[in-house]
């Protein structure tokens, strides 16, 4: 009960940095705010910030550890047969049908689009990012399957098709589409992709 306890209140200390830095990104800028402004008005220490995001860019872009969570388990635990670009397909809609951050269909998503696009550094992390999200996805498949060549192109496939789900409701969102417009659009934009992929790679990780 008390090594919950103590998660919990890490998991909220964390939490609470992030909507701080968020905050003061948003009003003025990534590059404009400095991490000593930010513990300053979360109320901590520098190093407690350092702590819990040892880079400055993981404090805007700090769903990381969550997606490569949610990605792997897709697949893991994906029924016996399915195909893996099936199981990804499922976990977008879930993510769309629960309003999760990670879902981007979100008015909230235009200005943080806007935060990364004007930040090379951000643009830079999240390019990172994506390159881990495949790693962990390759070492997933490759575990199942025995074929780490195969495995790793299945990997990125299945990430570009994620990203274009992702990326896509932010730029509507940019450009001033309506969030409900957007979001009502966004379950079509899953089944292109994902629909897209699967012409590519087929039934890769279901029934042979």
């Amino acid at each position: 009960m008390r090594e919950g306890l103590r998660e919990r209140k890490k998991r909220e200390a964390r939490q609470h940095i992030s909507d701080v830095a968020t905050r003061l990104f948003a009003q003025r800028g990534f590059e404009a705010v400095t991490v000593v402004e930010i513990a300053e008005a979360a109320g901590v220490a520098k190093a407690t910030v350092t702590n819990y995001f040892p880079r400055k860019e993981d404090l805007l872009l700090d769903q990381q550890a969550e997606a490569e969570n949610l990605l792997v388990d897709a697949l893991r635990n994906r029924p016996p047969g399915q195909p893996v670009a099936e199981a990804v397909r499922g976990l977008m809609h879930r993510l769309l049908a629960q309003r999760h951050v990670l879902s981007t269909a979100a008015p909230g998503m235009a200005k943080f689009g806007h935060l990364i696009a004007d930040s090379p550094a951000l643009l830079s992390r999240a390019r990172e990012q994506r390159e881990y999200l495949e790693s962990a996805v390759a070492r997933q498949l490759s575990e199942e399957t025995g074929d780490p060549v195969r495995a790793d192109l299945v990997a990125r496939l299945l990430l570009a098709a994620a990203t274009t789900v992702v990326v896509t409701p932010v730029r509507r969102l940019i450009a001033g589409e309506p969030a409900s417009t957007v979001a009502t659009d966004q379950r079509q934009v899953i089944d292109e992709a994902f629909d897209l992929l699967t012409e590519g790679i087929g039934t890769f990780g279901g029934t042979t």
